[in-house]
């Protein structure tokens, strides 16, 4: 599926190989056919306007969009399983579907990531592309509604990736967390969880337990959990 795999691109950081090569871009979304034409439109607009702003520009808006807290983060096992166990027996089976699939990671690249995982549904069958986005549908929908709240035109390939999915996500659930959220990208949400880290690092140089536990009184709730909590039930 040819809008997976351009998808996937505009979701990666935008480097100058996105400049250089939009020619090829332009011509890839002549031969789209799971999308209406309203949706290879609004992909459209949204390629060109990526591509009339300024690189640097992109760069430092993608760099604070996607890379700053973790609301908006690309890692979807990180909206699922934030940083407990589960999440790395996630990755090695994510990693074992990739292999079974074609699929080799550089050892720098984390399976989780969103542009790879939509990489590697383009390659599988369209019933089994499609029921790849749907197991992934809830972490879009949020995804999308917190990227819509920052005013983020990113919203839009979300939206897109939603509708190839035909998702059932229900839009109350996903709105009713986001209003229950403290957004994690604020400066003093960003300070918070610094001030936390340093704390971390002191414990480890043998803190005493007093001064943990002031600091995780001071802090409780100054950044709300963002991790997955709409599926049926409110279970993660």
């Amino acid at each position: 599926m040819i809008e997976l795999k351009l998808i996937s691109r505009l979701l990666e950081y935008p480097d100058h190989a996105l400049w250089e090569h939009q020619r090829e871009l332009f011509d890839a979304m002549t031969s789209l056919s799971h999308l209406s034409k309203e949706e290879a439109h609004e992909l459209g607009l949204f390629l060109r306007d990526v591509l009339a702003q300024d690189r640097l520009d992109v760069q430092s808006r993608y760099s604070e969009l996607f890379d700053r807290g973790r609301a908006t983060s690309l890692l979807l096992f990180e909206h699922v399983h934030g940083e407990s166990r589960d999440r790395g027996q996630a990755m090695v089976d994510l990693m074992a579907q990739y292999e079974r699939a074609g699929l080799l990671l550089d050892s720098r690249e984390l399976p989780d990531h969103l542009p790879l995982y939509l990489e590697y549904l383009a390659q599988l069958p369209e019933r089994e592309a499609i029921g790849g986005l749907q197991d992934v549908a809830p972490i879009l929908a949020l995804l999308s509604a917190r990227l819509k709240q920052r005013e983020s035109r990113y919203a839009v390939l979300f939206d897109l990736l939603l509708s190839m999915a035909k998702s059932q996500v229900d839009a109350e659930k996903v709105q009713s967390q986001l209003a229950g959220e403290v957004r994690d990208d604020t400066p003093a949400a960003l300070d918070a969880v610094w001030e936390e880290e340093q704390v971390k690092f002191f414990a480890e140089q043998g803190c005493g337990d007093s001064a943990i536990t002031s600091h995780q009184r001071r802090f409780a709730g100054a950044v709300a959990p963002q991790y997955l909590n709409i599926t049926p039930g409110g279970q993660h």
